[in-house]
């Protein structure tokens, strides 16, 4: 029985692996500094501010347990109508976007993308709820992707 989530005959492409770190250090910096505020607490007043120091910590743990499992769950494939993007591991999703349905695609690096050789492609389409974006992406790929796709939507609604 095939899945909802994988299609038959369908290639997925992978995004980066970097873009684990990309997620990872902005939690590591809103979460340990609560870390080390518990730490100083705990060492110049009470011991009972290992709990203030323990909570974040453990959070930080699930976070760095999940986040490259989320990572490797991203995936998207191009086919001669659309494009399928999925994500998610317990609550899966996968999104289709039909080229002709694309109104523009935007590529976009914050800093920390930018260091780390990624960009995020997002496209816009005719309905709000469908807008959908791949992130962390080499910026090769990001930009090969941008016009791949914007040529592919132009034909198809040029055929309209």
């Amino acid at each position: 029985m095939t899945s909802p989530f994988d299609p038959p005959a369908v290639t997925w492409s992978r995004v980066s692996p970097r873009l684990v770190t990309a997620r990872l250090v902005p939690a590591a910096i809103t979460l340990g500094i609560p870390v080390l505020v518990g730490v100083a607490l705990a060492f110049a007043a009470s011991p009972w501010f290992w709990i203030l120091a323990g909570i974040p910590a453990a959070i930080f743990a699930l976070v760095a347990f999940v986040v490259p499992r989320q990572v490797r769950a991203i995936g998207y494939a191009e086919r001669d109508d659309d494009l399928l993007i999925r994500k998610g591991l317990m609550f899966r999703s996968l999104t289709v976007v039909p080229y002709g349905r694309m109104q523009y695609v935007d590529v976009e690096a914050g800093p920390l993308d930018r260091k780390l050789g990624l960009a995020k492609v997002q496209l816009h389409t005719a309905s709000v709820g469908t807008d959908a974006q791949i992130p962390g992406l080499p910026p090769d790929e990001a930009a090969r992707l941008r016009d791949r796709l914007a040529s592919r939507g132009e034909a198809r609604l040029a055929g309209l």
